[in-house]
Parts: C-alpha cells; structure tokens; sequence
C-alpha cells in the first residue's frame, strides 16, 4: 500500500470548517504536485485568514428618525444652505473609528488611542460629519441644502463652517467634543461665530461610540440650525453656553 504523500496530505478537521468540500480532503495535486509541505501549510494559512477574520461594520451619523429633527422651528423664509468640509485633527479624519480604551497597566488612556480597522464610519469621518450636519439642519429649517448640488436661484444662501476641535470618545464611559462654526449670508463677512462643548455618556461597545457621535451631532445641527433661523428672521443670534453631560 501507498504511503500518504506528505505534500498532498488532508486538511486536519479542526481546519475544514469554512473551506470549500472540494479542499477538505486535500488540496488538489494541479495546485500541490510537486510542492513542499512547508509551502502547502503556507497556503491553507492564507485560505483560512479569510475564513476566520471579523468583519467590517460600518456606522453613520445620519439621523434614523425624522422626529429627531423637530428641535428647531423652519425658517421664516425659503432659503439654502452650503456646508464647507468640516475642519478637524488628522487622526480623526479617516474611514475607521479612533477610541481611547480605558486605562491598564498594557495602555495609557491618556496618550494611547486605538483605530477600529473593523469599525468604520460610512465615509471618512469629515465628510460623514459634514453630509450629517447638512441634512440635520437643512430639515430642521425645511431649507434647501446646496452643499453638493449649487445654489438654487431666488434663494438667500447661508454658508456655514465647522471646525471639530476635540473628539475623545471612551467605549463604555462618555465622548467629550469641542466644536466652532461660522455662519456667512452669500459672500458677505462672517455674521456669527460660536464654540461650544458637548459631552455625551455611552453605553455598550462600538456601536455605543456610533450612537454617542449621532447624538452629538444632532446637538450641534440644533444650536446651528437655530442660529440661522434667527439671522434669516432678522433676530440676533446667540451662540449658545458651553453644555457638558454630567461626570
């Protein structure tokens, strides 16, 4: 009897769960014949990284419930607005979540930060964060938003400016947030500029972090959304006091 060629040798058991049946008694000799065993090992490695590793979640700070944005009464007016890209730290403007773990002797919560290569925003953070905050404050005004599209002749045109200073979010505990705006009618001198800061408690993983950012970001549409409806109406706009959820 022909002993079993230690080039071709069946996959062990614990290494068939999410291989094709076609691999799990061997890999075929087109692909084997001839090859070291050390060489064979190598590929089912690179079959099996595939099978094994986490998948991708992708996250958004799009409102999901149209009452969420009942906060700010429309404009007394028809008008536009146009979000410029919003301005924010390097290591934030990226696809992936950036998290500051919690404190251990392996990780300094102070310094360290940790990118979620499997938990990613729906598009890189500052453009997710510019697309959220047009269409929150364009439905809290029932304004026409002509950030992508121009502007719409007739309409007086609002162009608003973000700037996010600070976005430190720690799964399980809060995410504290430092934002600034500015708000131009057309091309004239800026009418109004604001900072504020805005903590929010979190609760659960990663997609406690997501649902913490959503809410932040609906807080900020708000406060804007309420500053154009004053300036359109020929009000002063206030910005608003710096507000932090409690420790």
């Amino acid at each position: 009897m022909r002993k079993n060629d230690n080039r071709t040798g069946g996959v062990p058991a614990t290494l068939t769960g999410c291989l094709p049946a076609t691999l799990t008694g061997g890999l075929p000799a087109t692909l084997t014949g001839g090859l070291p065993a050390t060489f064979t090992l190598g590929l089912l490695v690179l079959l099996l990284a595939g099978c094994s590793s986490t998948p991708t979640r992708y996250y958004t700070l799009a409102e999901t419930t149209p009452a969420a944005a009942a906060a700010a009464a429309p404009a007394a007016v028809p008008l536009a607005i146009e979000m410029a890209p919003v301005a924010m730290p390097e290591r934030l403007a990226r696809p992936q979540l950036v998290v500051r773990q919690a404190a251990s002797p392996q990780k300094d919560a102070q310094t360290e930060l940790e990118v979620l290569e499997q938990s990613r925003w729906s598009s890189s953070f500052e453009y997710e964060m510019r697309d959220a905050l047009g269409a929150a404050i364009a439905m809290r005004l029932s304004a026409f938003d002509a950030t992508k599209v121009g502007r719409p002749r007739g309409l007086p045109l609002y162009r608003i400016a973000v700037q996010l200073n600070q976005f430190d979010a720690q799964p399980g505990s809060r995410v504290d947030s430092a934002f600034g705006w500015s708000l131009r009618r057309g091309d004239e001198d800026a009418l109004l500029t604001c900072q504020l800061q805005l903590s929010e408690p979190l609760t659960g993983g990663v997609d406690g972090v997501a649902l913490g950012a959503q809410r932040i970001t609906a807080r900020v549409a708000d406060e804007i959304a309420r500053n154009v409806a004053a300036l359109a109406a020929g009000r002063p706009a206030q910005c608003p006091a710096p507000v932090r959820a409690p420790a």
